[in-house]
């Protein structure tokens, strides 16, 4: 159990050339920035899950946290204690790695019980420690069999086992499914919220799958190129993206963009919407918060999530499309268009659908008020927050 504060945590590699051109992270004389300015405080017993593509510097992140990356700035405390120089076995923490890191020669048991070993415990106190693990993540019955002899999903539990055994104040988690088919990571990813809910520690784990971030995180922290984007609950960053690229990164399928002008009433004193000759006024919400900026009439692109547009509605607000392709998925229809000279996607519930979408066919649609976003097409940012 442990509250864990990073301020202003950077982590710059000399070697620029090395790693120049891999990705679109900032070089400067210094070399390059894998991480930048990164500030968070986890409370204690929080599951952090920090999220984004490739490169981002989820891991790099990570590994400081656990002491196998020198931080080059900032500070890092562990229960208030200054982290920086502390090696990794003085920080009360243990990690999940996404290769599972396991002993091939040792049993399941032994190598539960190997990180015990430097605890100095007796023979039957490492061995209780083992058999309540085993039983908490259910392996009770392959603590005698070696690592070759068990599953994907089952050698994962092991890896867990092995990192929850000694009760460290901080569980790491480096990507612990992404070697697992689609089945186990659905069933693993429900083991690992059901063992959060009976072990006491502060977890941070680090995907590049926003799926697992939005079921798993108390909150997400979204980065990009070495930079944080966006801290906030699944539903918060789902629901108020702050800029472009978390409303394109988190959601699927990604969110529908459009370029459209945001229009001011003279008379009314009140926002709309024009995408194409469609005009839509947005909601009270929307309204507080552009007057509350004093955002003036621009042009814009308007964000707006699949599941949010409908086939129906006043003519005024209709947009004209045409399918591209239909995709079945069972309990809606995934219908990928061309609208405005873009390419989106809307997804119908099939439940009580009538009606066909061959591909060609023209189709209209439109969307509520308050289920638009605002962005900045210069700065990317949503104009609701960050004008």
């Amino acid at each position: 159990m442990a509250t864990v504060s990073l301020r202003h945590i950077s982590k710059i590699y000399p070697d620029a050339q090395e790693h120049k051109g891999k990705q679109n992270l900032k070089v400067t004389a210094e070399g390059v920035h894998a991480v930048q300015d990164f500030n968070l405080e986890i409370a204690d017993k929080e599951f952090i899950v920090l999220v984004g593509p490739s490169g981002c510097g989820k891991s790099t992140t990570l590994r400081m946290v656990a002491g196998l990356e020198e931080i080059t700035g900032g500070e890092l405390y562990i229960d208030g204690k200054l982290m920086n120089k502390a090696a990794p076995k003085d920080r009360d923490i243990a990690m999940v790695f996404q290769n599972y890191a396991l002993y091939p020669h040792m049993t399941v048991r032994q190598n539960m019980m190997f990180p015990l070993e430097l605890l100095h415990l007796t023979k039957q106190q490492m061995n209780e420690k083992v058999e309540r693990a085993a039983a908490t993540l259910g392996i009770t019955e392959y603590l005698d069999r070696k690592p070759k002899a068990l599953s994907g999903g089952q050698r994962q539990r092991v890896a867990i086992g092995r990192a929850i055994v000694r009760e460290p104040k901080v569980l790491l988690m480096d990507e612990p499914l992404s070697n697992l088919d689609a089945k186990l990571r659905n069933q693993m990813r429900a083991e690992i919220i059901k063992l959060r809910k009976r072990i006491d520690t502060t977890f941070i784990y680090v995907t590049h799958d926003q799926t697992e971030a939005m079921t798993l995180g108390d909150r997400i922290v979204i980065m990009k190129d070495g930079v944080v984007q966006q801290i906030g609950t699944p539903q918060e960053v789902f629901d108020h993206p702050v800029n472009l690229f978390v409303a394109g990164f988190i959601g699927v399928p990604q969110m529908n963009y459009y370029d459209a002008e945001l229009l001011l009433s003279p008379d009314t004193g009140r926002y709309s919407v024009k995408v194409e000759n469609a005009v839509i006024e947005l909601s009270e919400k929307k309204q507080l918060r552009l007057k509350g900026l004093n955002v003036q009439p621009q042009r814009i692109i308007a964000g707006v999530r699949p599941e949010h547009i409908m086939l129906k509605g006043p003519e005024d607000r209709m947009i004209d499309g045409t399918v591209d392709v239909s995709e079945m998925m069972g309990s809606a229809v995934h219908l990928h268009i061309n609208a405005c000279g873009k390419d989106g996607v809307i997804i119908v519930p099939t439940l009580g659908l009538q009606e066909s979408f061959p591909i060609g066919s023209p189709i209209r649609f439109t969307f509520d008020g308050d289920v638009i976003h605002l962005f900045n097409p210069s700065t990317g940012l949503n104009l609701e927050y960050q004008n």
